[in-house]
C-alpha cells in the first residue's frame, strides 16, 4: 500500500490500489445469488428422490411387471400380463430386468463423482436426470427383453449422478444443528417411493397399460432435468466456481502488474500461486484429459480407502444392507411359510413403509439432539442396530404371529434409524471435495457386497436347510456383526472435515463464513477478502 501512496497523481487523487481494484472487479463478475433457498433445494431433491424410487417400485409391481401366460393340461391358455407376459419372460429374465438398473448405477456413480471436480456438480445432476428421463421413455417404447434391459441400465446411469451429488448439496445447506435431520428427510423418500410405486404401478397396469406408467414418470421428471440446465448452477463446498476462478485470475493479473511497477518488476506471491494452480484444458489433448481424470480418480480412491473411519463405516453399512436387502426380497415369503400369513405382501410392505419413515426421521432428529458428531453417529448406529437385531431375532423365535409382528415392527423401527447417521459419517469424515466420491463408493459397495448377493445366498441357504425360521434367524444374526463394526468406530480418532479446504481449491471465500452456499455471498466475500 505504501508504493501506491508514494506515486500519487499530481492532482492529489491517489492511484487506485490493486486490492481496491480487486474487490471492484470481483464484485462485478462474481455470480449473483441463486433462486434456491436451502428449504427449496431440500424439497426439490426429495421430490426427485421420490420419483426415482417410485420407478423402482413400479417395475416390481404386479400391474407393470405382470405375470407369465399359463396353459392347463386340457389346452386352455391364459394370456400373460404386464412386461413379463407381453415379452414372454422367464422368471430368471424377469429377475435380471428388475436389477438391470444396478449395472448402470454401479458403473456410473464413481464416474460422475470424479467429474464433479472438473464440471459443475449441479449441471451433472441435470445431465443425469436428462439421461434418466430419456431412458424411462425408452422403457415405455421397448419391444423385447434386450431393449427394455438396456433402457433399465441407462436409468441406473441417470440416477447415479443424483445419488452421488444430492446428499453433499443438502449437507452444505442444512442448518448446522439439523444436518442429520435433513439427510433423514431425504432418505425417508426411499421406503415412501417404493410404496407409492407399488400402488401407482398396480393402478396404471390395471386401468391403462404398463407402458403409460413409464411415460408419466418421464413427464414428472422432465421439469427437474430442465431445471438442472436453465437455473444458475449451484456450487458444492470444496469446489471453486468457474466464474470466481476467472475473476480471481483477472484480479491477480492486475494486482501483479501494479506491484511490479512499484517494486521494479518483482514477482508477486499471488502470481506464483496462480501459475501453479492454473489449468489450461485447451492445450491438453482429449486422451491426456481422460488419463488425468483417471489418475485423479485413482489418487482420490487411495485417499478414501486410507480413511479408516470411512472404511469402518462402509463395512458396517455393507453388513447392514446385506440383511435389509434379503428382508425386502424374502420377507413376505418367509412370513407366509412360518406364520401362514394370507396377506404377507401387504403386512410386510406396511411394516416397512411405516417403520421406514418413522425410523429414518427419528434417527436423524436423535443424532441432532445428541449433537451431530461422527463419534455420536457411531454410538447411535451401534446401539440402534444392536437393539434392532435383538428385537428382530426374538420375533422369529416366537410362534405367535401377533407377537412376531409387534417385536419385528419395533426392530424395523430401530434398524431404519441408521439411515441419517451412516450417511452423515460418509459426508463428514472426508474433505468437502471428496464427498461425491465418498457417497458413490459407499453406494457401490453396499450393493455389490450387500443386497445384490444376499438374496441368492439366502435362497441357497433355504434350499439347504428347508426351514424358513432357521434361515431368517441366521440372516438376522448378521445385524450383530454390523453393530459391532460400527461400535469400533466409537473408539476411533475421528475428525469432522466439513470445513477443510481441498488441496487444489482456489480459496475465494472466507473460511470463517458459515453462511450456506445458497445465501449468495460470493461477491461480498471476495470483495471483503481484498480489504487490508
Amino acid at each position: 500500500m505504501a508504493v501506491e501512496k508514494e506515486q500519487a497523481e499530481p492532482s492529489g487523487e491517489s492511484k487506485p490500489s490493486a486490492e481496491t481494484d480487486m474487490g471492484r472487479r470481483a464484485s462485478s463478475t462474481a455470480p449473483t445469488p441463486s433462486w434456491f433457498t436451502p428449504k427449496r433445494l431440500l424439497i426439490i431433491f426429495c421430490v426427485i428422490n421420490l420419483i426415482n424410487y417410485v420407478d423402482r417400485g413400479t417395475i416390481a409391481s404386479n400391474g407393470v411387471n405382470g405375470s407369465q401366460g399359463t396353459c392347463t393340461k386340457s389346452g386352455t391358455c391364459t394370456a400373460g400380463t404386464g412386461i413379463q407376459g407381453e415379452f414372454n419372460l422367464s422368471n430368471f429374465e424377469d429377475g435380471v430386468l428388475s436389477s438391470a438398473f444396478m449395472v448402470g448405477l454401479l458403473v456410473a456413480s464413481p464416474i460422475f463423482a470424479s467429474l464433479a471436480k472438473s464440471v459443475n456438480p449441479f449441471r451433472l445432476i441435470g445431465v443425469g436426470l436428462s439421461v434418466w428421463t430419456l431412458a424411462v421413455i425408452g422403457c415405455g417404447f421397448s419391444f423385447n427383453f434386450w431393449s427394455i434391459t438396456i433402457c433399465r441400465m441407462l436409468v441406473g446411469v441417470g440416477e447415479a449422478s443424483f445419488i452421488s451429488l444430492a446428499a453433499p448439496f443438502i449437507d452444505d445447506n442444512a442448518p448446522a444443528t439439523q444436518k442429520t435431520a435433513w439427510l433423514a428427510i431425504f432418505y425417508m423418500c426411499i421406503p415412501t417411493g417404493y410404496a407409492l410405486g407399488y400402488v401407482y404401478g398396480g393402478l396404471v397396469g390395471d386401468y391403462l397399460n404398463w407402458r403409460y406408467a413409464f411415460w408419466v414418470e418421464a413427464i414428472l421428471m422432465l421439469p427437474f432435468a430442465v431445471l438442472g440446465f436453465v437455473m444458475k448452477p449451484l456450487q458444492l463446498k470444496g469446489f471453486a466456481p468457474a466464474e470466481s476462478n476467472k475473476a480471481l485470475a483477472e484480479v491477480e493479473t492486475a494486482a501483479s502488474q501494479d506491484v511490479a511497477v512499484g517494486n521494479g518488476g518483482a514477482a508477486s506471491t499471488r502470481e506464483e500461486f496462480r501459475d501453479k494452480s492454473s489449468y489450461k484444458p485447451a492445450m491438453v489433448s482429449f486422451a491426456t484429459k481422460i488419463w488425468n481424470q483417471f489418475a485423479r480418480f485413482l489418487k482420490d480412491m487411495q485417499v478414501l480407502l486410507l480413511e479408516k473411519v470411512y472404511v469402518v463405516n462402509v463395512l458396517g453399512y455393507i453388513a447392514y444392507n446385506f440383511v435389509i436387502g434379503a428382508y425386502s426380497y424374502w420377507g413376505p415369503k418367509a412370513g407366509k411359510n412360518i406364520y401362514n400369513m394370507s396377506n404377507a405382501d401387504l403386512i410386510f410392505g406396511g411394516i416397512t413403509i411405516v417403520c421406514g419413515i418413522l425410523g429414518t426421521l427419528a434417527g436423524g432428529f436423535v443424532l441432532d439432539f445428541m449433537n451431530n458428531t461422527i463419534s455420536n453417529a457411531f454410538k447411535l448406529l451401534s446401539v440402534a442396530t444392536f437393539l434392532g437385531a435383538v428385537f428382530c431375532f426374538s420375533a422369529f423365535c416366537f410362534k405367535s404371529m401377533y407377537v412376531f409382528l409387534v417385536l419385528f415392527s419395533v426392530g424395523e423401527l430401530l434398524v431404519f434409524a441408521t439411515q441419517g447417521p451412516v450417511n452423515y459419517i460418509s459426508l463428514h469424515c472426508v474433505k468437502p471435495s471428496m464427498r461425491p466420491l465418498s457417497m458413490a463408493i459407499s453406494t457401490v459397495s453396499i450393493h455389490i457386497f450387500g443386497d445384490v448377493p444376499s438374496s441368492p445366498l439366502v435362497g441357497v441357504l433355504e434350499d439347504y436347510l428347508d426351514n424358513w425360521r432357521k434361515t431368517a434367524l441366521i440372516l438376522t444374526a448378521i445385524l450383530f456383526p454390523a453393530a459391532g463394526i460400527w461400535f469400533i468406530g466409537v473408539f476411533m480418532h475421528s475428525v469432522d472435515r466439513f470445513n477443510e479446504e481441498s488441496e487444489h481449491q482456489v480459496i475465494v471465500t472466507d473460511r470463517s463464513n458459515r453462511t450456506p452456499l445458497l445465501g449468495g455471498k460470493t461477491a461480498e466475500t471476495i470483495g471483503s477478502s481484498a480489504e487490508p
